[in-house]
């Protein structure tokens, strides 16, 4: 298992899966559910993309006229595009504002895996976009585990 972060290079794991972990982050205020889900994973041959960075600074200026927040979303952006699977958690209590875009972005795509919790306050969008795209939907953190295990491990 590898975990890549940002600003780091996107170098996969040569003949493994990697899944991009897209989900609540609400600018560092939610629960730090990518490290459940790569902790679970530690033994698999997996490559983890994971947008949760180290060194995020909350004070950067949300704009084009930023060279930080720039990368930051590039990295994001080229991640998805080259994730074979995208684990998408909405958590409870959570905004998510990024993930909704995410979701939107790559309805699609068929890569992904959501999870979306019943007190997400726009859960009823979730679902009827999950429905309309046929995107496989668990109901926790730990079917998501088990998801991503059997899609990218179980193979």
């Amino acid at each position: 298992m590898k975990v890549i972060k940002p600003p780091d290079s996107i170098d996969i794991i040569p003949n493994t899966k990697a899944v991009f972990l897209a989900g609540s982050i609400d600018m560092g205020n939610a629960i730090n559910w990518q490290v459940t889900v790569t902790q679970a994973l530690a033994d698999s041959p997996v490559t983890f993309l994971n947008p949760r960075r180290d060194d995020w600074d909350a004070s950067w200026e949300q704009s084009t006229n930023n060279p930080q927040f720039v990368a930051q979303v590039n990295w994001e952006l080229e991640a998805l595009e080259k994730a074979h699977y995208i684990a998408m958690y909405f958590a409870p209590h959570s905004k998510a504002p990024i993930t909704l875009l995410e979701l939107g972005l790559f309805a699609q795509s068929k890569k992904l895996i959501v999870c979306c919790s019943k007190n997400f306050w726009r859960k009823g969008n979730v679902d009827v976009v999950c429905q309309r795209y046929d995107i496989p939907q668990v109901t926790n953190l730990e079917n998501l585990i088990q998801a991503i295990k059997k899609e990218c491990v179980e193979i």
